[in-house]
């Protein structure tokens, strides 16, 4: 017996050191030395077999290879070859596709409970996050296929060729909250799958050729900041509903929208920084309300065929920066208080009729503020309207209900006097005295 310990040994110091050999020992301790010579080896102690650990799960990456692979199939033009990258089944290698991970979520009950061998890691799952191929100048569809990327948070394909609208199927969508699509060849009527987007915070369909009714939802959802359809054709009256929503920037330019300004408009929340209604057909009066946009910055309502005077209100605009209202048929003599506000940087009120301003507005000029004025009616100024023509205003002018306002005016606690703001944008005469 004692002689058979040197040849125990020398076997053990053999299986140690042999570079083609991996001994391990289940259960207790083991040596890796890597095969035929290679780099890898390692020590470990505790249960089983020397196994790397498991990929993060791919079921989610399978399917939105399928899904992509479907896409790529109905793109006709790739004048950048971009999508030369998206071969394979490594969807996160491929150019303008992103992605992340997170624990994955139990679809199952443990049906053995307190096992004390549970890993303390939990396992992931990675998924398609994002999509970014803006300028890209791809030509095709949105396939239904991309629906099956439930996790997409990011999709931007501006500046590309595609056509067609939005599948109905992209509704599964849930997580999606930046949208942007604009500067492409989309039609139809607005995408009403957009309203069964519950996450959805950026919607951009600028520059596109979607037409018709503006829905009332579109400015009901909860969560959306950003609303930019300028540049398309879409028509009809700006939706009331506007006056509950919660976005801070609205962009409906450059369309077809005609009827008056919504009266409820000033009730918009306040994160509201941004409106613009230019290049449309919009009539009437502009409404008291948008005294009540204490926090915007920007507010252009410019070639549109607004009338009559403007509402004191206008002066409650503390964080007022750009305010134009050019190109309409607005008349009377522009307010003190409009050219008093302290955040103002640009003033247009070029082509219109209003007949004067005072020496406040002139101060402008000393403060550096643009202030464009031309085109109007105003006596011993230059690059005003011929008297004809100022005759020819004056004869349609319109006169707006006004609530006789609080003098000293005061802002954000404005008093109904005789009415609601929801009646504000009438033409009756306006009384001569507040109601009893």
């Amino acid at each position: 017996m004692k002689k058979s310990c040197p040849l125990l040994l020398l076997l053990l110091l053999h299986i140690i050191f042999s570079p083609s050999l991996t001994a391990a020992v289940a259960g207790g301790f083991g040596v890796g030395i890597g095969i035929g010579g290679g780099g890898g080896g390692g020590v470990w102690i505790g249960g089983g077999i020397n196994t790397p650990a498991a990929p993060p799960s791919s079921y989610k990456l399978d399917v939105a290879y399928k899904a992509l692979q479907a896409w790529k199939s109905s793109i006709t033009g790739d004048p950048h070859g971009l999508l030369r990258s998206w071969v394979g089944p490594n969807v996160c290698s491929y150019k303008g596709v992103f992605c992340s991970s997170a624990p994955e979520e139990e679809e199952e009950e443990e049906e053995q409970v307190g096992s004390s061998s549970s890993s303390s890691t939990s396992s992931r799952v990675s998924f398609v996050s994002g999509i970014d191929l803006n300028r890209a100048n791809l030509e095709g569809t949105l396939v239904r296929d991309l629906a099956a990327l439930t996790d997409l948070t990011l999709l931007h394909l501006n500046s590309n060729r595609f056509s067609g609208t939005i599948p109905i199927t992209f509704r599964a969508l849930a997580s999606l909250q930046e949208l942007d699509l604009s500067n492409n060849l989309l039609s139809g009527p607005f995408p009403s799958v957009i309203l069964s987007m519950p996450s959805l915070v950026y919607l951009d369909l600028r520059f596109n050729d979607f037409s018709g009714p503006i829905p009332e939802d579109l400015f009901e959802r909860p969560r959306l900041d950003a609303i930019l359809l300028n540049n398309n054709r879409f028509q009809g009256e700006i939706p009331e509903s506007m006056a509950r929503s919660q976005a801070s920037v609205v962009n409906l330019a450059y369309n077809e929208l005609s009827g008056s300004i919504p009266a409820g408009l000033g009730f918009m929340g306040s994160k509201v920084r941004e409106i613009l209604f230019l290049n449309n057909r919009l009539t009437g009066c502009i409404p008291e309300g948008v005294g009540l946009f204490s926090e915007v910055e920007v507010f252009d309502v410019s070639y549109n065929s607004l009338t009559g005077q403007l509402p004191d209100t206008i002066s409650c605009l503390d964080q007022i920066e750009v305010l134009n209202l050019a190109h309409n048929q607005l008349t009377g003599v522009l307010p003190n208080m409009i050219c008093s506000l302290k955040s103002l940087l640009n003033l247009t009120v070029a082509y219109n009729f209003f007949s004067g301003f005072s020496q406040e507005c002139s101060k402008l000029f000393d403060r550096n503020v643009g202030f464009d004025f031309s085109a109007n009616c105003i006596p011993d100024r230059q690059l005003q309207r011929p008297p004809p023509e100022c005759s020819a205003g004056s004869g349609t002018e319109l006169s707006c209900t006004r609530i006789p306002a609080v003098q000293p005016l005061v802002c954000g606690a404005m008093a109904i006097l005789g009415g609601t703001i929801g009646d504000l944008t009438s033409t009756s005469t306006p009384p001569s005295s507040p109601p009893p």
